[in-house]
């Protein structure tokens, strides 16, 4: 049996295209793996707070030194990181705004990426430290960007995910959905199709 955690970040509940990549996700993955175990964090309707002080003083301060504030902060980012720790599958589902991932998942990456549990630093660089993991990176897109300049999810998705050691990272990419014609259609198709070759 294999864990699968599900981050969803769009701030729509209804008409979200990532949303939708999501759904269908969850019905081929079941189908495939009856036995696995899914687990979805919405961060549009349980939003992390972004990184602060508190946080900041959760991770570094001792124990006896942290406040109530700082203390509640560490308590959150060990569950999130736990959930993290304990999935085989990481499914990010992430609307571009404005050229790059929301704001909600930027905070989430930012509650797991800690060093000394996913990440370490050694003499020779910074070593990620969930290796045997795999990533799906699911984007809706109002114009076409894969490959691109215009392109800060992929880059930077990647980036992150290489950094706490997960390598095998996928990406479907739904694009065109707001440009006039069939684009949306055959955005939407194509994100489908690869979506079934995923799942």
């Amino acid at each position: 049996m294999s864990r699968v955690l599900i981050i969803e970040s769009s701030a729509r509940q209804q008409d979200s295209v990532s949303r939708q990549l999501t759904r269908d996700f969850i019905t081929q993955w079941h189908a495939a793996h009856p036995a696995d175990e899914i687990t979805v964090r919405d961060l549009a309707v349980s939003p992390v707070p972004h990184l602060d002080a508190s946080l900041l003083g959760g991770w570094m301060k001792p124990e006896e030194q942290r406040s109530e504030i700082e203390r509640e902060a560490l308590a959150r980012s060990n569950l999130l990181t736990d959930e993290l720790l304990a999935a085989d599958v990481l499914v990010m589902a992430a609307p571009m705004y404005n050229f790059a991932i929301p704001s909600t998942l930027k905070a989430w990456l930012d509650h797991v990426l800690r060093a000394g549990i996913t990440f370490k630093y050694t003499p020779t660089g910074p070593q990620g430290l969930l290796a045997g993991k795999r990533a799906i990176v699911l984007t809706a897109r109002g114009g076409i960007h894969a490959g691109a300049t215009s392109d800060h999810q992929e880059p930077y998705l990647r980036q992150v995910m290489a950094f706490i050691g997960i390598h095998e990272v996928t990406f479907i990419h739904a694009e065109g959905l707001n440009m006039s014609g069939d684009f949306h259609e055959k955005g939407l198709n194509q994100a489908k199709a690869q979506l079934a070759s995923v799942a």
